[in-house]
């Protein structure tokens, strides 16, 4: 029996994350518009609180807090704002990760 053959796809492991952010000491480079570098996406992870996303091209805008990660594609222009007190963190991939088995904050 050829083992190889039992083995699982496991999701992607970030290559990368930022610190804890909160609402006072996340940077105004994240509150303007930005995007990733080509082949780079990332998880918005929201610890607590809650945070707008808005996707520039094409135009959308997502709420997130802790049950409700957003995902970040390569070179997509983004930004986010905090709606309050909140405290999240970005975390960067080589390929697009599976936001649902990517795992709960914390």
């Amino acid at each position: 029996m050829d083992e190889d053959q039992g083995t699982m796809n496991t999701p992607a492991a970030p290559y990368k994350r930022t610190p804890v952010f909160d609402e006072t000491s996340l940077p105004m480079a994240l509150r303007r518009e930005h995007c990733t570098k080509a082949g780079t996406w990332g998880i918005i992870r929201v610890l607590s609180g809650r945070v707008r996303y808005e996707i520039l091209d094409p135009p959308s805008e997502e709420f997130l807090d802790a049950l409700h990660p957003g995902l970040v594609r390569p070179e997509q222009p983004h930004l986010v704002e905090p709606l309050g007190a909140m405290r999240m963190q970005v975390e960067f991939y080589t390929e697009m990760p599976d936001i649902a088995s990517a795992g709960c904050p914390g």
